[in-house]
């Protein structure tokens, strides 16, 4: 598929950086919108106030209330990294302010996503007089009134797009809910439930909670915040970057938790050089695979663990269930592109626009990420579904949306549900991603009326392959101490991007790696730099090619650490001969 390769475009003369940041970084900023400094928060006091939130102050009277009373509360989050960080940092800050905190995450697989009735059901064990969801809630219409209808109180805490009807809570605190002025709309459920704690904490000071227990320092637990919020895939806003900046802070200098440094080692990566980017592709994927395989119980006693005997082995546990999920989505890709091989037609733009894809033997927990797969190859909108387990009743498909710029997915997907009122069950989330169930006989329905609102939204240029870049970098630029500068700028995440550049080059040597990894050596025309490069899960049929001596290549510059030896490295993203 042809990408357009397009630099971002720049204007320093309207910049008001102070003398001593690096122009190239100045450059960087000024293309992601930031003018001056002042763009560049880094520091806890430069956080949005948390009394901006709707209802957080209802909802800390009710949890000072319960810790105070020594009433139990339970914790309901999602079975991904965010429910999981969530739910951890919900259970530690409550018991370290005196009180008795216990959480649930359900089982994707029994009894699918949210607060639903069978999950109070299941609460009911824990005998809980105050439930709290985190990352989840705000579409649990039904679920918040089984759990009322017990006798509990219910505080939903959440992040996800709220719909037509909200469900009646005695508090929710959303940023994305009607009427909610705090501008940080873009913040995780995470970054919600800690807030929460903070205005928690500051209620408790003032009630004299304190002067019995030790006041907890809650900056502690912005690892889990940092760790939730990148690997939710959440718009890295100055107000998140702040929060991520200051998570991976304490984990440089060793002050994470124990699950945290487990999950570093099993990964291979070192913690004193850790950055967001590690944490949405190397921590974060692992924690996750407790949830699409097996139970995110496993993810949330990892960092809840105290023991760091413990915390390697559950660590261990998880790097193996992210192995198992590697290969399971491995051939499911495979299935998807080969069915998806057989569209062929003259024309790009007559394929189906929107993509649907079903297979009877596709594993429900690894949907989501076979969407964002053939998204990425083939630059439009994808549903993949896998048969949800539902023994009771008609056969039911659980889909799993990513979109592109242009296409909010949740809107689509109420845009279809209004016209096509019995074709939906239940469907919710972002712009950029979203969850449904569809029964399986609809599923020929679905994907006509999903390919039919994707065409009425999008246009032939933007199912255009894109990649913006950051223009090209001179031989003099291409060093060490410019690769230190650009991986400490950050944090660098969903839409404030890593820096990429684009350039030119003459292959000297090029040989494959590892199956699908084609490792090179480049030389930059008219100059006599040579660099060492990789590109990861290239086309092996079509790499390495001695016939190609040229090339056009998008690449980050990268510092590859070997045996205690640090050299320079080109992460190619994309390649083209010349």
């Amino acid at each position: 598929m042809p990408v357009n390769i397009i630099r971002r475009p720049y204007n320093l003369s309207s910049c008001h950086f102070t003398p001593d940041t690096d122009p190239l970084l100045a450059r960087i900023y000024n293309a992601r919108g930031i003018t001056s400094q002042d763009g560049l928060p880094r520091q806890l006091q430069q956080l949005n106030d948390y009394r901006q939130l709707k209802d957080i102050d209802k909802a800390a009277e009710i949890l000072a209330d319960a810790i105070i009373q020594q009433q139990r509360m339970l914790i309901v989050g999602d079975f991904d990294c965010d429910g999981a960080t969530s739910s951890a940092l919900g259970v530690l800050a409550l018991r370290s302010m005196g009180g008795h905190a216990d959480f649930l995450v359900p089982n994707r697989f029994e009894y699918g996503y949210g607060l639903t009735p069978e999950i109070v059901e299941a609460a009911l064990s824990f005998q809980p007089e105050v439930l709290i969801t985190v990352d989840n809630g705000i579409s649990s219409i039904t679920g918040v009134q089984a759990a009322k209808d017990k006798g509990m109180q219910v505080v939903v805490t959440d992040h996800h797009l709220a719909g037509r009807e909200l469900p009646e809570a005695d508090a929710i605190v959303n940023p994305n809910q009607p009427e909610c002025p705090f501008p940080g709309k873009n913040t995780a459920g995470v970054g919600v439930i800690f807030y929460l704690m903070c205005a928690l904490r500051t209620l408790l000071r003032s009630r004299g909670h304190f002067q019995k227990y030790a006041e907890p320092n809650l900056a502690e637990l912005l690892d889990l915040v940092a760790l939730g919020t990148v690997a939710d895939v959440v718009k890295l806003d100055s107000n998140n970057r702040i929060m991520v900046f200051q998570g991976l802070a304490r984990i440089r200098s060793g002050r994470c938790r124990p699950g945290i440094t487990a999950l570093i080692e099993v990964s291979g990566r070192n913690a004193e050089k850790l950055v967001a980017s590690d944490l949405g592709f190397a921590l974060g994927p692992r924690l996750n695979a407790a949830g699409r395989l097996d139970d995110m119980s496993i993810g949330i006693e990892l960092l809840l663990c105290e023991d760091m005997n413990r915390a390697r082995e559950l660590a261990l546990e998880l790097d193996g269930l992210n192995r198992d999920r590697k290969a399971i989505e491995g051939s499911m890709q495979n299935q998807a592109m080969a069915e998806l091989e057989q569209l062929r037609f003259d024309q790009e733009t007559e394929r189906p626009w929107g993509i649907s894809l079903f297979q009877e033997s596709w594993h429900q927990g690894v949907v989501g990420i076979l969407a964002s797969r053939v998204k990425e190859k083939l630059n439009r909108p994808v549903i993949a579904f896998a048969e949800a387990d539902n023994p009771i009743g008609e056969a039911e498909l659980k889909g799993s949306a990513r979109s592109l710029q242009g296409l909010h997915m949740r809107d689509a997907l109420d845009s279809i549900a209004r016209e096509h009122p019995a074709l939906i069950i239940k469907f919710g989330g972002h712009a950029m991603a979203a969850g449904l169930s569809i029964k399986k006989s609809n599923f020929e329905a679905f994907k006509a009326a999903f390919d039919l609102e994707v065409r009425k939204q999008l246009t032939a240029d933007d199912l255009q392959s894109e990649i913006h870049t950051d223009g090209e970098l001179m031989p003099g630029q291409m060093t060490m101490t410019t690769a230190f500068s650009l991986r400490e700028g950050g944090p660098w995440g969903q839409s404030f991007p890593e820096p990429s550049f684009d350039g030119s080059f003459q292959i000297i040597q090029q040989k494959l790696v590892g199956e699908k990894h084609l490792k090179m050596v480049l030389k930059i025309p008219g100059s006599e730099l040579w660099l060492d490069a990789i590109a990861f899960n290239i086309d092996n049929r079509q790499w390495p090619n001695p016939n190609i001596r040229k090339i056009k290549a998008v690449y980050k510059l990268d510092i590859n650490e070997f045996r205690g030896q640090q050299n320079l490295q080109l992460l190619v993203e994309h390649l083209e001969p010349v």
